[in-house]
């Protein structure tokens, strides 16, 4: 009996592993993707001056920022390694924040395409560079809110002492009391619930221009809808990884291994893979955007075998 229950935690021990390794490929992968879209981004002076593009940028380095920090945690988490509240308090303070400026700029820019298809000829006003810069400042201080609503009642709430301590850290270590994780919901869902009626009446608006559309201005606005379509899928996935704290917790409850397995689910489906969908709407179906990627890349490996 011990030789198998040893054999047992080893086991785990192995699926663990791999489960780690699995996630810290993916995360390489989508990490080199983005950063490739961003160096494209940044070396087409066209897309400096676009509304759709700047808005694409600001989210394809908030979804890398968040993937980044929040593999840290999970490496640290699976090898138990401790860190001081005050510092885990700054880095979940800004995964909280980027957790939340992802969707918000994604129903930014379905605003954008609204804008674009609806009232096209004040496109051009309303969507400047200048206003899509205090856009993005808008969209963080949007952001900021649910981010201040938990750390200003976790600072309500613990001592003096407990900054000094030294704690694994996840964003659950901040809800000391029940009220906390009530009040987190609650803006969580607020945001979302606000998020998911802009994106719906954006796409209703859109599908009724796409219907009395003709011609080139047909073709144009169907993909401008798919695109929506897309929007409302990646922030379906936002959603639902709301509701996962409360999954896990329940299922803690019966049994460990099956939390374990649970959370790793999670992450994948509704952390990571909402991030590999930006370079598909936007890198991929962008004809624009793909052939400034297409030529770049092309012109960086010409350039290495030159060399």
């Amino acid at each position: 009996m011990a030789g198998n229950d040893s054999l047992t935690v080893v086991v785990g021990q192995r699926q663990i592993n791999l489960q780690v390794i699995i996630v810290q490929i993916l995360v390489f992968i989508f990490l080199c993707i983005n950063m490739l879209l961003v160096v494209t981004f940044f070396r087409k002076a066209c897309f400096h001056t676009s509304a759709r593009y700047i808005l694409f940028a600001v989210m394809l380095l908030s979804d890398s920022l968040l993937l980044v920090l929040t593999d840290v945690l999970l490496i640290l988490s699976y090898f138990q390694f401790p860190m001081q509240v005050w510092l885990c308090t700054i880095i979940t303070a800004v995964i909280l924040l980027y957790f939340t400026v992802t969707p918000v700029t994604l129903t930014a820019m379905t605003l954008e395409r609204y804008v674009a298809i609806c009232m096209p000829l004040r496109h051009a006003e309303l969507c400047t560079a200048r206003h899509t810069a205090h856009a993005t400042l808008i969209i963080h201080a949007v952001s900021s809110v649910p981010c201040m609503a938990i750390l200003f009642s976790f600072f309500a709430s613990a001592s003096l002492s407990f900054f000094q301590r030294n704690l694994i850290c996840s964003v659950e270590m901040f809800l000391l009391q029940a009220w906390q994780q009530h009040l987190r919901s609650a803006v969580c869902l607020f945001y979302f619930l606000v998020m998911c009626i802009v994106i719906i009446f954006c796409y209703e608006k859109i599908m009724q221009v796409a219907k009395a559309a003709s011609g080139e201005n047909k073709k144009s606005t169907q993909k401008g809808l798919r695109t929506v379509g897309l929007h409302v899928f990646q922030l379906l996935l936002c959603l639902i990884q709301l509701l996962c704290p409360f999954i896990e917790a329940a299922v803690l409850q019966v049994d460990f291994s099956m939390f374990v397995s649970v959370r790793y689910f999670n992450y994948i489906l509704f952390n990571v893979a909402p991030k590999c969908l930006s370079p598909l709407i936007y890198g991929l179906r962008d004809e624009t955007f793909y052939l400034a990627l297409k030529n770049h890349t092309c012109f960086s490996l010409l350039k290495r075998n030159v060399i």
